[in-house]
């Protein structure tokens, strides 16, 4: 009788799967989001079409620039405690993660799991199919022990995979401060729902940017390059190719505001003059005035006590948390409360 291979014998193409969403259901959602969100007052276009494959190769090189502080804090704190993560985890755990991107900071995770377990199960969700399919590639030539089931769309995608995940406890990891681009009630609701889909032994890794002066954030949010410009100009290119827009990009500039009472950088894009801009595929003509703003993102910042409040009412419990302090940035190891 022949044996199964083990995983780290069987072919790459083996111990990779994609669950990928609907691309015309997506398609759809992005033209309602943009004749409702232009149609509003104030206009507004929800951050998470700013992920599309451009958008997403633009975020990786955000992360990459001297001001863009998270990534740096973030990889600086996996490189020293990624192995006590994995040490509160049980001895066997599968791996998600929301909003992967090229996983390069994860890395650091898969190895202390990998150390502790000859196989891992790894599920990257992001909206980009393009760089999954790149970074597992990667990552499944450098880990044999490594499996992975890769899921492209939206995080609600990805959590009713995650729900039937449930040959051994998991970890799921939401890194990069991404928690930040919901206001706080949102946040909470958010992290009830993936509460909703753990069991008692699994745990959530929350990545959360601190609250610190004024001008370091508005560096990290309006660099000097102009990355981070591109980034959100992407999103009318993004109207132009997909929904046959009109923009024209040299007419619009890049905002960032930092509002302390509220704890969040907002993130805009500023009509530099008075313009009309057609849009066929929603049939629509949309008007600005000089000035006028469109909101594409926040980017809500915490102290520690609004980061426990913020687990409580995601009924949610802080297992142990690990500080940059240099930096002001933590992760926080959170377990059903």
């Amino acid at each position: 009788m022949l044996r199964p291979l083990p995983m780290e014998s069987q072919p790459v193409s083996q111990r990779y799967a994609l669950t990928e969403s609907d691309p015309h259901r997506d398609l759809d959602a992005f033209a309602a989001a943009v004749s409702s969100g232009l149609d509003a007052r104030p206009k507004t276009l929800p951050c998470r079409f700013l992920y599309d494959e451009r958008g997403s190769e633009l975020f990786e090189e955000i992360c990459e620039i001297p001001e863009y502080y998270l990534t740096r804090a973030e990889r600086r704190l996996l490189e020293e405690h990624a192995d006590s993560i994995a040490s509160k985890l049980p001895a066997r755990v599968a791996l998600v993660e929301l909003g992967s991107g090229s996983s390069s900071k994860t890395r650091l995770l898969i190895e202390a799991l990998l150390r502790r377990q000859s196989r891992l199960r790894y599920l990257p969700i992001d909206i980009s199919r393009s760089i999954l399919e790149e970074s597992a590639e990667a990552l499944l030539a450098d880990y044999r022990g490594l499996e992975i089931h890769a899921i492209a769309g939206e995080y609600q995608d990805g959590l009713r995979h995650v729900r039937r995940e449930t040959r051994v406890p998991k970890l799921v990891a939401w890194l990069g401060s991404n928690v930040g681009n919901f206001d706080r009630h949102s946040a909470a609701r958010f992290l009830r729902g993936i509460r909703e889909v753990l069991s008692d032994a699994d745990r959530v890794l929350v990545g959360i940017d601190l609250r610190k002066e004024a001008d370091r954030l508005l560096r990290a949010y309006d660099d000097g390059a102009g990355v981070t410009a591109r980034f959100n100009l992407n999103l009318l290119d993004r109207i132009n190719r997909e929904l046959d827009g009109g923009f024209d990009l040299t007419r619009f500039a890049h905002r960032a505001e930092w509002r302390e009472e509220e704890g969040r950088v907002k993130l805009g894009l500023e009509s530099r003059e008075a313009q009309a801009v057609a849009i066929k595929a929603i049939d629509r003509v949309v008007r600005f005035e000089k000035g006028e703003h469109i909101h594409t993102e926040d980017s809500y910042k915490y102290d520690l006590s609004e980061i426990d409040a913020l687990a409580r009412a995601a009924g949610l419990a802080l297992d142990q948390r690990w500080l940059e302090p240099s930096l002001g940035y933590s992760l926080n190891l959170l377990r059903p409360a």
